[in-house]
């Protein structure tokens, strides 16, 4: 599912709200889990899951193609640990 079928699933299910106004607070949501990302905050929504950021070390990589050492920087990566709910349902289990 992509963010525009998101908007439209939910302005299908509430049609009292306006299609715009729909958008607006998705995206509102995104930019929230985005920013508290970006100060290195965990977003935890119960029963989904949580985001968090990790931070990857330097280290001496090697280039595929042609084997030679390369130096990768230090980078954060985001990081998403499902939630028990979540896994239960991927899994077939009610929960």
């Amino acid at each position: 599912m992509i963010r525009s079928e998101l908007i439209q699933k939910i302005a299908d299910e509430n049609p009292h709200l306006f299609q715009r106004d729909v958008e607006r607070i998705v995206n509102t949501i995104f930019d929230e889990i985005t920013e508290a990302m970006a100060r290195g905050d965990r977003v935890e929504l119960r029963g989904f899951g949580a985001f968090s950021v990790k931070g990857r070390d330097a280290r001496t990589g090697r280039n595929p193609r042609t084997g030679e050492s390369v130096d990768v920087e230090e980078k954060h990566v985001p990081f998403f640990k499902t939630g028990k709910l979540l896994r239960d349902r991927l899994n077939g289990l009610e929960g």
